[in-house]
């Protein structure tokens, strides 16, 4: 980091700043105003047995069933392509249809409950998912001249959306918005953290204390995102968990790297001597970074979490984002993260001139 009482070079300084402010300017515009694609909020009744007829009311998102309402198509699907096509659907408006099924009383497997995943086809909105939407009871009497109605129906020539737009996500809805704001959050606490210990490092070898100062501005700014990653995750978390709070692993986990960076900030505030404060500090804090890793990492998926990317559930992946939302996250990633060492920058030279007055 460069010593605020030399001159900078313009342009090539200027050049980075401006780069975050676009990127950042562009994940604005593009998280919050590019619509999701239309999907399918609930289906009721959820329950029903086997050998009994179904209808089906579906509420859509985003939807336009008022188009081509002759060419809307069902299917209930078990799994792969063992599937119960609708008898009819009859749409009520854009946003809610009835769909009718007749569910076989035997089925391919035997289980307690079979759980159905409901999937709409339309030529305007394309196809629409709402797993698990019923869960069928076995039947107390099976016929199995019925079996055959599994392997009748075949999902086929499904129409896809055009345009860019998210994806909706059953659970999430428009809170999937919150993944450009949220995760870059963590992403940015993180490396403001390594930098801090970088300098932390370089502190222990050379002595400086400006490596002290640059260190401790880092720290600052990475609690500041990491206290906006909280938040965000908790309101996050309210919405898809119904709790702001829900005791999860990773909440808990980063709750507690956070407490301990801020422990850091107390140690310093109680030293008075300066080099006796640098080298304390810079040995904490390099202890704190180290154990980021299995606070963050590892604990996490070694137990069951309802984050993605932990308890064994993957995330980054097509689950959590598609090519659409890549081209809107990775820039997050990049505007936060050359905000957060800007920020940085501006702490550290303020802290310098307080201490010069």
């Amino acid at each position: 980091m460069q010593n605020p009482s030399q001159p900078t070079k313009p342009s090539s300084i200027a050049l980075w700043k401006w780069a975050a402010i676009i990127i950042l300017v562009y994940v604005f515009i593009a998280g919050w105003f590019v619509p999701l694609k239309p999907g399918i909020i609930e289906a009721s009744p959820d329950r029903t047995i086997a050998g009994d007829q179904l209808i089906l009311a579906v509420k859509g998102y985003n939807s336009h069933f008022m188009k081509d309402p002759d060419q809307i198509r069902a299917w209930m699907r078990l799994k792969g392509d063992t599937v119960i096509k609708a008898l009819h659907v009859e749409v009520v408006d854009d946003r809610h249809l009835r769909a009718s099924f007749y569910i076989p009383s035997v089925f391919p497997i035997k289980q307690d409950a079979y759980p159905l995943t409901l999937i709409l086809d339309h030529p305007t909105d394309g196809s629409s998912v709402l797993p698990n939407a019923v869960f069928v009871t076995p039947a107390a009497v099976e016929d199995p001249a019925e079996m055959g109605l599994w392997t009748r129906d075949k999902i086929d020539h499904i129409h896809k959306l055009e345009g860019f737009r998210y994806p909706f996500r059953n659970i999430l809805a428009e809170t999937i918005r919150n993944t450009y704001f949220h995760v870059p959050m963590w992403f940015t606490m993180i490396i403001l953290f390594g930098i801090s210990a970088w300098y932390s490092l370089k502190y222990y070898r050379q002595g400086l204390i400006i490596d002290d100062n640059i260190s401790t501005a880092f720290v600052k700014v990475g609690l500041v995102f990491g206290m906006l990653g909280l938040v965000t995750g908790m309101l996050w978390a309210k919405n898809t968990w119904n709790a702001y709070w829900s005791w999860d692993v990773k909440q808990n986990m980063s709750a507690i790297a956070l407490l301990i960076y801020s422990a850091l900030m107390v140690l310093r505030s109680s030293i008075e001597d300066d080099m006796q404060k640098a080298r304390l500090s810079a040995g904490y804090n390099m202890f704190a970074f180290v154990l980021l890793i299995p606070l963050l990492f590892i604990i996490p998926r070694m137990t069951d979490s309802l984050h993605p990317g932990n308890g064994g559930n993957p995330a980054m992946g097509g689950e959590d984002l598609d090519n659409t939302m890549r081209m809107v996250f990775y820039p997050a990633v990049i505007g936060w993260v050359l905000l957060g060492i800007w920020i940085s920058q501006l702490v550290y030279r303020v802290d310098i001139l307080k201490r010069n007055q």
